[in-house]
């Protein structure tokens, strides 16, 4: 019997351009060699410029899907990214209480690529409260972590005030911020642990937080200690954005997949060489030949 590979339940919306939500999570959460046991936290209504709208999921149906998967399956992390409401969030506590030995990893997601807000203050603070308590390594970008540390008044600060609301790790992304090149900091035990920094690419891209969050979450479960992952997770989250492309009139798409392309291409060859041999085997003689083997036979 095959070994099964380690899960990854994600709490998240649904995005029906493919860019950001789910279908991130899953795309960026196998390329690590683990999976997806998805959540779906909402519903959202978007192309690659903006969420035009979305319905957050029934906190009862969020409750009762991630609830059959861990009394099912052997889940190895919880990665939260898209929350819907603060019903959501309250019972995304209650589970993440309920299961305090697997890694959390949270993507805090409060507004969408184009603008569009996808949470109010309330849920911001509710974060602090109900989450982050509960928290190994959350991942915001500069303008989230503001929102979610009003107070502070440096980004540094604004990190050291997530680990007082209980996060272990910090990983603040620089994608946002007018410096030359994208500056991301790991955080923990009340200290900058270290920068990495990273080539300013042309374009800005739908689902970047999510991949890499998701590749973390992923490392993670695999038994990968955080900083080790962090830094995994940022190599191949940055190659997605190398080979990402854009799908519609917005932003580029990650290429989570990239990785793939190589190893078709072998594989593509190798069959056609096979099949090549095998074909040269089909001579009149060789046919003829097996034919009477098979009236022998039969």
């Amino acid at each position: 019997m095959n070994k099964p590979l380690p899960i990854v339940l994600c709490f998240s919306g649904n995005d029906p351009t493919g860019g950001a939500g789910l279908q991130a999570d899953i795309e960026a959460v196998a390329s690590m060699g683990a999976r997806v046991a998805p959540v779906i936290t909402a519903l959202t209504v978007q192309d690659t410029q903006n969420v035009k709208y979305f319905s957050a999921t029934d906190a009862k149906m969020v409750a009762e899907q991630a609830r059959a998967i861990l009394e099912d399956m052997p889940v190895a992390a919880f990665k939260i990214g898209m929350v819907g409401d603060l019903a959501n969030i309250d019972v995304i506590h209650n589970i993440l209480h309920d299961y305090r030995d697997l890694p959390v990893i949270v993507d805090p997601i409060i507004s969408a690529g184009g603008g569009m807000a996808l949470a109010t203050e309330e849920m911001a603070l509710a974060y602090s409260d109900l989450l982050f308590p509960l928290t190994n390594l959350v991942t915001p970008n500069s303008n989230e972590v503001r929102l979610l540390a009003p107070e502070a008044d440096s980004l540094d600060s604004c990190a050291q005030e997530l680990m007082d609301d209980g996060c272990e790790y910090v990983l603040l992304t620089g994608t946002h911020e007018s410096t030359e090149t994208v500056i991301n900091s790991l955080y923990g035990h009340h200290q900058k642990i270290h920068s990495t920094s990273w080539e300013r690419l042309a374009y800005s891209y739908h689902g970047s937080g999510c991949t890499l969050t998701s590749a973390i979450a992923a490392l993670i479960a695999l038994g990968h200690p955080i900083p080790d992952a962090v830094n995994i997770a940022q190599e191949y989250a940055w190659q997605t954005l190398v080979h990402g492309y854009q799908s519609g009139m917005g932003q580029h798409h990650p290429d989570r997949l990239f990785w793939t392309k190589n190893w078709v291409e072998t594989w593509l060859e190798c069959w056609k060489e096979s099949r090549a041999k095998n074909w040269k085997k089909l001579t009149p003689e060789n046919l003829q030949a097996n034919q009477s083997r098979t009236r022998k036979d039969n």
